[in-house]
């Protein structure tokens, strides 16, 4: 009887604890990409263009989606991924962070980031991409976690379903970087309603489709 209790034990928060490692992993990914400036590593840093350096942000919203990648590329190569975000930063700023499904860098995770979102209505809301946040387990490290090399960018996610219902159908992005690489997810979700974490009130001149 105490061998049954133990392995029931063990087997429960091993799942737990995949479920909350990959959110973690999410959440500390858009928690430095909106809050951190790209730092120079000793490995070979991505090429980068940045925009002008910008205040520091704070995410106020977080939205985890449960679904698969049907595409994913990075930079031209073709990946499955472990799970999808939305991460709302207090000054407006969005991105769309996706854990990469890498069997050789648990810490790769990619976002595609931009500003002036709109929703077109209720079941629709498109970002303007203007940069690619790359994270691997060779950035360099703050407070433990890696910083994002950022890529200056063009492109457009968009994402739909009813927001009000916490319901996402899928998310599109399709980004081009101004070395040419080319970015690509096609997210579809699997009906589960989406889990949304309000960190702080947004301001009201922000759109937040999740309102």
């Amino acid at each position: 009887m105490v061998m049954k209790r133990n392995l029931s034990a063990s087997l429960a928060p091993s799942h737990m604890s995949l479920t909350m490692r990959l959110r973690r992993q999410v959440l500390a990914a858009s928690l430095v990409a909106l809050a951190s400036p790209c730092f120079a590593g000793s490995s070979a840093p991505i090429p980068v263009n940045n925009p002008p350096a910008q205040q520091r942000a704070f995410i106020d919203l977080l939205a985890l989606m449960s679904g698969h990648c049907k595409t994913l590329k990075v930079a031209g190569r073709t990946f499955a991924c472990k799970t999808v975000a939305y991460a709302h930063g207090d000054q407006g700023r969005v991105n769309f962070t996706v854990a990469v499904d890498d069997p050789t860098d648990e810490s790769h995770v990619v976002s595609f980031s931009g500003e002036n979102g709109k929703r077109a209505d209720d079941n629709s809301y498109e970002l303007p991409v203007d940069r690619m946040l790359l994270n691997s387990k060779d950035r360099p490290k703050v407070d433990g976690l890696p910083v994002p090399a950022e890529q200056a960018s063009t492109g457009t996610c968009r994402q739909t379903g009813n927001f009000a219902a916490k319901k996402v159908n899928d998310v599109t992005c399709s980004a081009t970087d101004s070395e040419g690489r080319k970015y690509e997810l096609l997210f579809v979700s699997d009906g589960t309603p989406v889990s949304v974490r309000r960190i702080r009130q947004s301001s009201p001149s922000i759109q937040d489709p999740f309102k």
